[in-house]
């Protein structure tokens, strides 16, 4: 293995370990909030539209049962409704209900402030890069996403 190839496997394990520890703040900023990033995640995607379960799990590219047991605990707590398809009265839409919204709305802002306050450690230059970063990010998970699902 060539020195540069060895420099770009310790930059991109880097940027995982990165990515792994941004989770975590995550995770902990979510806990105040009483809500999970597994809970977060589905709440974003039902903010979204109404989803069955099976395309839920798909989509957050974890298992049925996963989803199911996720979906459990948001009805609880009021975050999300099941209700019977229109078309089908088989199969079980799930949608988010207006508290749900309200949630998902608080946590984003409680998200926000703690890349905020980690951005805050940048300067002006380098904040705008690390959102255009970010924004790269979130179009290779859309292809990614897109060319593994089509």
């Amino acid at each position: 293995m060539s020195t540069n190839e060895l420099a770009a496997d310790a930059a991109t394990a880097e940027q995982v370990r990165v990515i792994a520890r941004l989770a975590r703040v995550f995770e902990t900023r979510l806990a105040d909030e009483s809500m999970t990033l597994p809970q977060f995640r589905v709440l974003a995607f039902l903010a979204e539209g109404e989803w069955a379960a099976s395309a839920l799990a798909e989509r957050l590219e974890v298992s049925r049962p996963s989803v199911t047991a996720l979906v459990d605990g948001l009805v609880e707590r009021g975050w999300v409704e099941r209700r019977e398809s229109p078309a089908d009265r088989r199969r079980v839409l799930h949608q988010i209900t207006d508290a749900g919204l309200s949630m998902l709305a608080s946590s984003t802002d409680c998200l926000a402030d703690s890349l905020d306050g980690l951005f805050d450690h940048l300067d002006a230059n380098e904040r705008a890069t690390a959102h255009e970063g970010l924004d790269m990010v979130a179009a290779a998970l859309h292809r990614h996403w897109v060319t593994t699902h089509a």
